[in-house]
Parts: structure tokens; C-alpha cells; sequence
């Protein structure tokens, strides 16, 4: 039995300009053309498209796939692979998810957790360029920045700038939520200190670069979403708070 490519779009949930595009790379052919030039899939065909879709489940890039589809034609072979893969996966993402869990008790209990127990599951280079992926990618698209080509990844140190970042961000969403001040002191002498860890850290970020970077924030629906998502109105107190105290430092610079 042949299925056009609306059945198999159907069938698959894979839009119809992806699968022409799967034809237009070679990485799904049909088993034929009609004579009025309708594609045509078989079961062979449907086999692929449901490999390469648990590839595209695991975040593989469509030239990485039909490398790998290529290298390997026997279909067991290929989804005895992609099982160990999800696999671990499946074991990473758990990992993660309790640590969610845990966050989430803990945030309801009005509790602070520890720092060691804040990144479990994030033990490697490879699940931090899982946990990286859907920011590179929008960095990538938006504005031709990849996180991700760099030289091997400093895991501990990562972890440790994670955590640091991580107690900052809850520092101020706790001042938000508190009703404290964007300008009172205790902002102010946190963001001064995050600034003196990242400096340590040799990123050379000062007040008037905070302060962009929040800015930047705002203005950009990632970002922007992410910090809400963390408390309500946290980016613009953020934002308020950086460009509170680098007017302060300009000025007592002057």
C-alpha cells in the first residue's frame, strides 16, 4: 500500500513542508512518484520517517541523521541504538525532574535549598548541552550566537557559576517578592557581589554591562519568558535594580 504525503502527514504528525524537505536533502525519499507527480510512501518509507523522527525526539540535526541512517541500513541495529540513547536520556531527565520536584516543595515551603542539591542531574558536559539546547537555538536563530561551540566545557566550574547565578536570581525574586526596594542597599549589595563573582570568574562584566544585559532581557521573549516564568515581574525589577546601581557607580566614579 502507497500513502501520499498528506496521509503521511497525517499518520506521522510531520508537517508536509518538513517531509518535502526530507525528500529536497535526500534523508526521506519516496518510494515513488505518480505520474501526475504526487509522492508516494510505502512501509519502508514510513520505517525511516519513524527513525528519524526518535532522532529528532533526541535533538539529532537532520545531517547528523542521515549520516547515521547511511552508516547503519539495518533497521534493529538503528532502533536498538536509539533505545540505549533515550535510555539515558530517560535517566538524565529524571534526575532532573526530581531536583524540579525538590525545588518546588522547597519553594512552597518557603525553604532554600541547598546549594550541592540545587543541580543534580547536570553532571556532564552532554546534559548541559541538553539543558543549553533550547537557548542555543534561539540565540542561534535570533542572533547567529552558539553557547555551544566552545572548547570542551569546564563541568565543575559550570556548576559552580550555575549555583552561584542560581542564589542571586532567588536573592532577588525574594526581594521582589518582599517588597524590598529595587534601589535599597541590599540589592545593591547584591548585585554588587555577583558582579565581583563573575569578575573573579574573568568575564570582566561591570555595572553598565549588568545593566544591558538586563535591558537585553526585556527585550528579548526567551529571556524575557524565563525570567517570569522563575516570579512575576522579576525582569523589569531586575532591570530597575541594574540600572539603580550602575547610575550609583557612575556617579561615585565621577
Amino acid at each position: 500500500m502507497l500513502y501520499t504525503v498528506k496521509e503521511v502527514s497525517e499518520l506521522s504528525g510531520v508537517t508536509i513542508k518538513t517531509l518535502h524537505h526530507y525528500h529536497k536533502i535526500g534523508l526521506l525519499r519516496p518510494a515513488k512518484i505518480s505520474d501526475a507527480g504526487y509522492r508516494l510512501y510505502g512501509a519502508a518509507e514510513l520505517e525511516r520517517l519513524q527513525q528519524i523522527r526518535f532522532f529528532r525526539e533526541m535533538d539529532f540535526p537532520l545531517e547528523q541523521i542521515k549520516e547515521l541512517m547511511e552508516d547503519t541500513q539495518d533497521r534493529l541495529s538503528i532502533l536498538t541504538e536509539q533505545e540505549k540513547l533515550l535510555l539515558a536520556r530517560w535517566n538524565r531527565l529524571e534526575r532532573i525532574l526530581q531536583t524540579l520536584r525538590q525545588s518546588i516543595e522547597y519553594v512552597g515551603e518557603g525553604k532554600r535549598m541547598e546549594p550541592e542539591e540545587l543541580f543534580k542531574g547536570f553532571d556532564s558536559e552532554e546534559e548541559w548541552k541538553d539543558a543549553l539546547t533550547e537557548q542555543n537555538q534561539h540565540l542561534k536563530e535570533q542572533y547567529d550566537v552558539d553557547l555551544l561551540d566552545v572548547a570542551p566545557m569546564d563541568v565543575p566550574n559550570m556548576n559552580e557559576q550555575a549555583k552561584e547565578a542560581a542564589g542571586f536570581m532567588a536573592g532577588m525574586a525574594n526581594a521582589l517578592i518582599t517588597g524590598i526596594r529595587h534601589d535599597d542597599e541590599r540589592v545593591r549589595d547584591s548585585i554588587r557581589k555577583h558582579l565581583q563573582y563573575l569578575n573573579e570568574q574573568g568575564h570582566a562584566f561591570t555595572a553598565a554591562d549588568f545593566a544591558g544585559q538586563t535591558k537585553f532581557f526585556l527585550n528579548d521573549e526567551f529571556h524575557l519568558r524565563m525570567l517570569e516564568e522563575q516570579q512575576t515581574g522579576l525582569a523589569y525589577y531586575l532591570h530597575a535594580a541594574a540600572e539603580a546601581y550602575a547610575n550609583l557607580t557612575q556617579n561615585n566614579n565621577d
